[in-house]
């Protein structure tokens, strides 16, 4: 069953307007759902770079490999010179 939902009207100068498209933009959120949650009190934060998505892939790629050196270390139960 649906919850009815409650419309609430806002009136805003346009510096509040625009500070909150702006707030709405950081955290990459619409406005709508960016109200919703400051109303429920979750403190929001920025909206973390797309650069740092690259960042994680290459930071699990390195952690692939060197799981991958080690288990290859440990099945032959012994590291040369060249492996270190």
């Amino acid at each position: 069953m649906a919850k009815p939902y409650k419309t609430v009207t806002l009136r805003l100068t346009a510096s509040q307007y625009a500070h909150l498209r702006r707030q709405a933009e950081a955290s990459g959120l619409k406005m709508e759902p960016l109200l919703r949650q400051l109303i429920m009190g979750v403190n929001l934060r920025p909206r973390p770079p797309d650069t740092y998505a690259a960042l994680l892939r290459e930071l699990n790629a390195i952690g692939t490999n060197i799981n991958q050196i080690a288990h290859n270390t440990n099945a032959r139960k012994e590291a040369g010179q060249t492996d270190i």
